[in-house]
């Protein structure tokens, strides 16, 4: 991946990318650390993220991320909500696959950790920014609702 599509790829992942899907590789939760019914929210919370990131929705990162939100790409660049949403709008980013796999969700009172590997085929500006990468994403639980707040991606073999 050249360094123009992975600046890219990352300041468009955000939140949309990674998301859990059903199927597969099923998630799992460290013992003792949560209940299953708030599991369930999260993890409801990061398969809509990659249905939106399929459909190109620039809604759901508006919705889905904090104010604060703050995410690292894979190039260590820093991006907020604003860039994700604005990036999304632009329309110039497509996913064209999704796969995630190695899901761990892991609460503590109400933030919520996941950490995941995704395998994305995708195009940003032409450039292809297909691969696999590991992620961390943190949830808060706010006035009842799940708000991602921070994000990291990592490009791994």
């Amino acid at each position: 991946m050249n360094k123009c599509a992975a600046l890219l790829f990352g300041v468009l992942v955000a939140v949309p990318v990674f998301a859990a899907q059903h199927g597969g590789s099923r998630p799992r939760t460290a013992v003792g650390v949560g209940d299953q019914e708030t599991i369930r929210e999260v993890i409801e919370m990061e398969r809509q993220a990659k249905e939106a990131s399929l459909r190109r929705d620039p809604e759901f990162p508006q919705r889905a991320l904090a104010d604060d939100y703050v995410a690292i790409t894979p190039l260590g660049t820093v991006t907020t909500k604003q860039d994700t949403v604005s990036a999304r709008k632009s329309g110039q980013l497509r996913y064209d696959n999704i796969e995630v796999s190695d899901m761990v969700v892991r609460l503590y009172g109400d933030t919520a950790i996941v950490t995941a590997r995704a395998d994305v085929k995708g195009h940003q500006l032409g450039e292809d920014f297909s691969g696999p990468y590991r992620y961390t994403r943190v949830w808060v639980r706010r006035s009842g609702r799940w708000q991602a707040v921070s994000y990291q991606a990592t490009v791994t073999q």
